[in-house]
């Protein structure tokens, strides 16, 4: 079922803002998908949704192979029957603001502050699509 990823109905948005792991999808330089767990934080307000991670990671290195124009990701979160999707464009940020803020959106919904890492970065994905059944 299509959402609109700025304005997602109250069930949707409330699936979101539960305490789930999710999945990252990548692509590497040569195509194939890149799928690893990580934890997620949804913004509707701002279109964006955020992963907090370290710079040498290699979901990390996907993102930035794919040039200044971002790579196309999708984040995906399943409990039961339920499930939701957030597409859009990944990008890396690496200003202290944005970090800080994306680290205490994560412990918000993830209910534990992360430990200090001074080569944390955020991948910031601009959502241009969203579906689910939540």
């Amino acid at each position: 079922m299509a959402i609109d990823p700025h304005n997602p109905d109250a069930a949707y948005l409330s699936f979101w803002r539960e305490r789930h792991m999710c999945t990252l999808t990548t692509l590497r330089p040569d195509g194939t998908p890149h799928v690893v767990p990580v934890g997620v934080t949804y913004d509707p307000d701002a279109g964006v949704a955020r992963v907090i991670t370290n710079k040498s990671s290699a979901k990390v290195g996907n993102i930035l192979a794919a040039g200044p124009a971002g790579a196309r990701v999708a984040l995906c979160q399943v409990d039961g029957g339920r499930w939701a999707t957030l597409e859009g464009i990944a990008y890396i940020r690496t200003d202290a603001e944005r970090i800080a803020d994306a680290v205490q959106r994560y412990a918000e919904r993830y209910t534990r502050m992360p430990a200090p890492n001074p080569d944390r970065v955020l991948i910031e994905v601009a959502l241009s699509r969203a579906m689910g059944r939540a």
